[in-house]
């Protein structure tokens, strides 16, 4: 028989997965064969007769599993990035199934034995500092995963984690779909006044649709920019609604009954484990350490983003009455106020914007800055991958090959929405010596040539971030390299980044006209930098809601009704009318769809408090491209993994542990 192209040695350039050669048939019987592979591999580790060591044990876990790395790796990035029935239905099947086997690996009390004696006599021999360190996670790790929990703890823990499986892969689908489906056409009198770019991305997107014109989605990147510019506010509410609505419309894809069930498992979780709530569980490992801590700072940003909002809706009102439109600022009416009042106060338009940031200068652009901070350099790859879309690149660095980089930066209705990085292949040296394959997903709409929003550039320069951390790793084992650090320490390196797209010389050199080639004009340049916080009131009260929801819905008992608590909470905060939360419930993946940010979106914005105080720590050397500096980053940041607790990092790098006054100072939001 044909070894399965999923589980073959992988005859390809710097071993990326054969695509062209993978059939939706294979992930099925290749799963099988690597989940054996695994629990043979575990079974062994178990009953090992010889005492535990760190190398019989601890990294002999570590070398496990590489076969089902491998069939995961693919899956789960074209399960995201370009879904379809049958991979949705592989996902449904798959999810329970690895639950149930992690959940075995976790309450195997042979291997608990094993890991806790290695635990035990850690301090002869003296194992240096990063496997030390890799002793220590893997502990933790067991003891927080219920490997101490015994009979009906035991069973129970197995049941709720394969449940909350079904769950989270429920979520997201159910936001997938109702993404997918809703469309609204547009006639000639709803196209009026809208900018040439908005107009071909609703052609596009009619055109992907099988629509017979052009059609507004539910796509980020095109349902924005219509609450920006239409003039239409019977159009722009429908658009609104249906944007909020998603997860929420009834029927087998509404997420309301999964998100309060979600939660009530979770907080069931936590209390097997001896802890008071979720969020006091989750929290332990991160930076902030305790939701107490979570709290203060959200609360500290909140009053001065709550107090900017309100003034700006005032204005935005004013704007809204003198057209004649008589009543309250409502969410639908917020952009487009806010995109007019950008253009009355800073003479900056998105229309006009956008021709200079074309998606292939700013990931030009973003290339540039990671050549002249870290020297490394990018040559284009002719290799098939999973979507025509896909492009990739070679990174080398004074001739060296150091990884290969992935971009899939359009938007489609097979693609879950948002943008984010991942491994598919992180770098490590043990048991084997591997470079990463790192990929950036991102959701624009497609052009002639693909033009983004200022948002949609950061954006760019953010994953870019996330990818420079993967890249740039240099750990010895995998579970502590690139990006595996605590959740609210994973997002500096990204939002670092964002930073560069600021420098002046760097958009003086890419912000380059898709028609003509020019360079933006100064003026224009100028007024685009002194408008880089236009708005921040909104911004910041948008995400901020969302975190406080998020931390409230795990603070205590799961609520009975998440949509109460949900009103609950934002009346206690005192909510602006005409701004909703970033990420309602119903369609917060981030939060429901896995638990990577549950209790945990706060994250961004701790890590906003560092790199605020981080760029300007370059800014106060030789400017944003000190070598020193930059030196400095990757040596304590961006090499170096989860091999130190995220502080000594951070501390190793700047000398010091920063406050939120650099984060209020860096959104506009600070006093004076």
């Amino acid at each position: 028989m044909m070894r399965n192209p999923i589980l073959a040695k992988w005859e390809t350039p710097f071993q990326i997965a054969p695509f062209a050669a993978i059939s939706d048939d294979d992930f099925a019987p290749a799963l099988e064969e690597a989940l054996a592979a695994h629990n043979r591999e575990i079974a062994a580790i178990a009953g090992n007769p010889e005492p535990a060591t760190f190398a019989n044990t601890i990294e002999a876990e570590e070398a496990a599993g590489d076969a089902l790395h491998k069939v995961l790796s693919v899956f789960f990035t074209v399960a995201g990035a370009d879904s379809n029935p049958a991979r949705e239905a592989l996902q449904r099947e798959f999810s329970p199934k690895l639950a149930a086997h992690f959940a075995d690996i976790s309450s195997n009390k042979a291997l608990f034995a094993r890991v806790q004696a290695v635990w035990e006599q850690r301090g002869a021999p003296d194992l240096g500092p990063e496997p030390a360190r890799i002793l220590m996670l893997a502990y933790r790790n067991a003891i927080r995963a219920g490997g101490a929990l015994t009979g009906a703890q035991d069973a129970r823990m197995k049941q709720i984690k394969a449940r909350l499986a079904v769950l989270g892969t429920q979520f997201a689908q159910n936001l997938l779909a109702d993404e997918r489906e809703w469309a609204m056409p547009l006639d000639d009198d709803g196209l009026a006044d809208l900018p040439d770019f908005l107009v071909q991305a609703a052609v596009s997107a009619g055109r992907e649709k099988g629509a017979q014109g052009p059609v507004i989605t539910l796509a980020r990147s095109i349902i924005t920019p219509f609450l920006q510019f239409s003039p239409r506010r019977d159009l722009r509410k429908i658009a609104f609604e249906a944007w909020a609505a998603r997860g929420a419309n009834g029927g087998v894809t509404d997420n309301r009954e999964i998100a309060r069930e979600t939660l009530k498992l979770r907080h069931e979780r936590a209390g097997l484990l001896g802890y008071e709530s979720y969020a006091a569980y989750k929290l332990e490992t991160e930076m902030a350490g305790t939701p107490e801590a979570v709290r203060k700072l959200l609360m500290d940003v909140w009053g001065p983003a709550r107090a900017q909002a309100v003034a700006d809706a005032d204005k935005l009102a004013a704007m809204m009455h003198g057209d004649g439109i008589n009543g309250e600022l409502a969410p639908w009416d917020w952009r487009y106020y806010a995109n007019k009042r950008r253009v009355a106060e800073h003479d900056l338009d998105d229309a006009e914007l956008k021709p200079y940031l074309q998606l292939d200068r700013m990931i030009e652009a973003a290339f540039s800055c990671a050549n002249r901070l870290f020297g490394l350099e990018f040559r284009p790859l002719e290799v098939t991958l999973y979507h025509p879309d896909c492009r990739a690149w070679e990174v080398t660095r004074d001739g060296a090959h150091v990884a290969v980089f992935i971009g899939d930066y359009f938007a489609r209705g097979s693609k879950r929405s948002g943008a984010w990085c991942s491994a598919m292949r992180a770098q490590a040296k043990f048991p084997k010596v591997q470079t990463p394959v790192v990929i950036n997903v991102c959701n624009f709409a497609k052009g002639d040539p693909a033009l983004l929003s200022w948002d949609d550039a950061r954006t760019v320069f953010h994953e870019f971030g996330h990818a420079l951390h993967q890249m740039l790793s240099n750990v010895t084992y995998e579970s502590i390299s690139g990006t595996s650090v605590p959740r609210d320490f994973v997002e500096l390196p990204s939002q670092l980044f964002e930073h560069w797209l600021e420098v002046p010389e760097v958009l003086a050199e890419f912000a380059t006209h898709a028609r003509t080639g020019e360079a933006m004009p100064q003026a224009m340049l100028d007024r685009l930098l002194a408008a880089a916080n236009f708005d921040m009131g909104f911004q910041t009260v948008e995400y901020v809601a969302s975190a406080l929801v998020d931390l409230a819905f795990h603070e205590g008992v799961a609520p009975e009704d998440v949509m109460a608590r949900q009103a609950e909470v934002l009346e206690g905060l005192d909510m602006p009318h005409a701004i909703a939360m970033r990420h309602a419930t119903p369609q917060f993946a981030h939060v429901f769809s896995g638990d990577g940010y549950a209790s945990a979106y706060y994250s961004y914005m701790w890590s906003e408090v560092m790199d605020a105080d981080a760029f300007a720590a370059f800014e106060a050397a030789g400017g944003a491209f000190d070598v020193e500096r930059a030196q400095a980053l990757e040596t304590h940041i961006l090499s170096t993994g989860g091999s130190k607790e995220p502080e000594a990092l951070y501390l190793a790098f700047r000398g010091r542990l920063p406050g939120v006054e650099a984060l209020l100072k860096g959104r506009g939001l600070a006093a004076g």
